[in-house]
């Protein structure tokens, strides 16, 4: 079934879906993800200086890790009472999706047991209303689409968690690689099958400009950590779709690395494919090599956040991917002209 968030709603195709005609074009989107909620989150500042008409969290929005939804509550609640972050709430349109920490369990797919009740707390963070579709039903991924005809940008909210299989150990370790390996199951997956028709139906609705947000990585696939990659089969049937649905002007948003870096996969559609990364906001780690053959430049370890810039001025429309630093300085970019 169709998830409809909004009142303002379209048909196309025979398909209704959610839209908001917005008085003006959507130029800017900022993202991020790995947040710390007991740490200091001094980067909201340079994100609220960007101007985003919209931010999109990209996972691991606090560090949960617990069974205990008392617990997980309360987290959500001290993240949500950051004055910076309320102050970015009421500048910005907030969307979001979940990773494994905010979920409740580090690596976990569907079989984390509280995972309903996580639900249910994640939406109820978000504001979401009652009675709404995605509150009705198994998992947290929706779609959203914003903006007057001919300038529409629809955000598709991946959830990689909920229906996702057990993660399958790699026989070796690999040297400078994590412990994961591909599982080429035909039974393997991360979206479930519920989730795999909505999406091929909300890649079928009108859109000038599509958003996916995905928690881990799908253009980087051999690092041995989180990535579409440990899926192969669920990778190619992500791609296919694209395809096959003549989705176009498509870009991906992911977490999780605790690193930020563009990657770039050619061929696998008529337009080059980005997957921009951002991670962390306030919890990175130590710098280390990372396989990734599809990079664009280099990897940021610095916190960060990520920001793209819409030129509604040409056809295309061509976006500039940034990359910034705690201060709001650029500190990767590059350019998607479809």
């Amino acid at each position: 079934m169709k998830r409809h968030k909004f009142l303002c709603l379209g048909l196309a195709a025979g398909i209704l879906f959610s839209v908001c005609q917005a008085e003006e074009p959507i130029k800017t989107i900022a993202f991020g993800s790995c947040l710390k909620q007991t740490r200091p989150q001094p980067i909201w500042e340079s994100v609220r200086a960007g101007k985003p008409d919209v931010f999109v969290l990209l996972g691991d929005n606090i560090y949960g890790d617990t069974r205990d939804m008392e617990k997980l509550k309360g987290k959500w609640d001290t993240f949500d009472a950051f004055p910076e972050f309320k102050k970015l709430r009421a500048d910005s349109r907030l969307l979001a999706i979940w990773d494994d920490h905010d979920y409740g369990e580090n690596d976990a797919g569907r079989e984390f047991p509280k995972k309903a009740e996580s639900q249910k707390l994640f939406l109820d963070f978000l504001g979401e209303p009652t009675g709404t579709q995605r509150r009705r039903t198994p998992g947290i991924y929706d779609s959203v689409t914003i903006g007057p005809t001919g300038k529409r940008v629809q955000f598709i909210l991946l959830d990689t968690r909920y229906f996702r299989s057990a993660l399958k150990r790699a026989p070796k370790r690999e040297k400078g690689k994590g412990p994961y390996g591909p599982n080429d199951s035909d039974k393997a997956e991360i979206l479930g099958e519920a989730q795999w028709k909505w999406l091929e139906e909300t890649l079928r609705e009108p859109a000038d400009l599509r958003v996916i947000a995905s928690s881990i990585q799908v253009v980087s696939t051999t690092h041995g950590w989180e990535t579409w990659g440990n899926f192969p089969k669920e990778r190619e049937r992500l791609l296919a779709l694209l395809g096959k649905t003549k989705a176009n002007g498509v870009l991906i948003l992911s977490g999780d690395r605790h690193s930020a870096e563009i990657s770039k996969l050619e061929g696998a559609l008529p337009y080059p494919l980005f997957d921009v990364t951002s991670s962390a906001m306030n919890q990175k780690q130590r710098p280390q090599d990372e396989e990734n053959p599809n990079r664009v430049g280099e990897r940021y370890f610095e916190e960060n956040f990520g920001l793209l810039k819409i030129d509604w001025s040409k056809p295309g429309p061509p976006v500039t991917m940034e990359i910034r630093d705690l201060r709001g300085k650029v500190v990767r970019t590059a350019r998607l002209a479809f």
